[in-house]
């Protein structure tokens, strides 16, 4: 089953020079599990590569942050030489993030339900 990052994360961004640095939270156990596996460095240098100038899996660091069901990314070199450089106006870290949410990930029907459910939960509860 084909779901967005949005409908399974929520996502915090922000930027320095020329890196942004975007953080993946998952609601539940579940959901931080099921992104742990299917987001990867290439699937991130694929989805950002307009930005960072190639699909090279080098140019993005991800650190798994288990006790907060989050996944960290930093994207290097992917705001034009940064915000007071850049004559792009929607380059700021703070647009990557709703960029990164509409991300597409293929998951098992069944994970999908079970992450669906988390999502639901912690949403009714927040």
């Amino acid at each position: 089953m084909k779901l967005r990052l949005a409908e399974m994360a929520h996502a915090r961004s922000g930027d320095k020079a020329d890196r942004a640095d975007l953080g993946l939270f998952a609601w539940d156990a579940a959901g931080y599990a099921a992104l742990a596996r299917v987001i990867t460095r290439e699937r991130i240098a694929t989805h950002f590569a307009h930005h960072l100038g190639s699909a090279d899996p080098g140019r993005v660091d991800l650190y798994l942050l288990p006790n907060l069901l989050a996944i960290k990314l930093v994207l290097n070199g992917a705001l034009n030489g940064g915000a007071a450089l850049s004559l792009r106006s929607d380059n700021l870290g703070k647009a990557l993030g709703a960029q990164l949410l509409r991300m597409e990930v293929e998951l098992p029907t069944d994970e999908a339900a079970i992450v669906l459910a988390g999502v639901k939960l912690a949403l009714e509860n927040f």
